[in-house]
């Protein structure tokens, strides 16, 4: 099989990865963030809750949360597709790591900018959007682009569950003509490619959220 046929069909399958990555990264955002400032902010048992989402989702196996959303809950009547349950599981393991992200960038806000802000009258509301968040931001940045990383390695789990993704279309490729090779060479290319433009993003990311920030706090 010729190089530029491999690379056809190889990019069939990262197209689906990519999309794989465009559901499940603003999903693992969404859980880091809800559950990150409910470990913060909310009640006791709110963050109980928390607590269990993130400590389950941190000390399982993505491949076994993958299996029981898409093997094990059929049998308790709920029914997934395959896309529906790769995007899940992987947003739903990558957002717990996410969560540590949140809170531990809010918690590395000087406490400085919270006494200010109390003696200005804000709201504990106002202090969160208008004081706190916009340096905590800067800070989550960089960890969130290595999850967002991370994201894109563990896509190639869901090829387990027949989603036609990179790996899958590779494996198949592999098995077919045996020229394995030259396929996972270009598997690895493409990889290192998608992590590489998510690097920059979120590198163009922290450059934009840093402006009009001081070393301090909000100019």
């Amino acid at each position: 099989m010729e190089l530029g046929e491999i690379v056809s069909v190889l990019l069939q399958g990262a197209v689906v990865t990519i999309q794989i990555v465009a559901m499940a990264l603003p999903l693992a955002a969404l859980m880091a963030f809800v559950f990150g400032l409910i470990r913060l902010y909310a009640p006791a048992p709110f963050k109980q809750l928390a607590i269990v989402y993130i400590e389950f989702f941190r000390g399982t196996s993505a491949l076994i949360q993958l299996y029981w959303i898409y093997f094990v809950l059929p049998f308790f009547g709920v029914s997934i597709d395959a896309l529906t349950a790769g995007v899940l599981a992987l947003g739903l393991n990558i957002g717990a790591y996410g969560t540590e992200v949140v809170r531990g960038a809010i918690q590395a806000v000087p406490k400085g900018q919270y006494e200010a802000s109390v003696a200005l009258n804000f709201s504990a509301s106002q202090r969160l959007v208008h004081i706190i968040l916009p340096q905590a931001l800067v800070n989550m940045i960089p960890p969130f682009g290595n999850l967002s990383i991370e994201l894109v390695k563990s896509t190639s789990l869901v090829s387990l569950i027949t989603i036609a993704d990179l790996t899958f279309k590779a494996k198949s490729l592999a098995d077919m003509t045996l020229q394995v090779g030259e396929i996972f060479g270009v598997v690895l290319v493409l990889y290192f490619a998608m992590a590489q433009c998510l690097s920059l993003f979120f590198r163009y990311l922290e450059k934009r959220l840093s402006r009009g920030l001081g070393r301090g706090g909000v100019n």
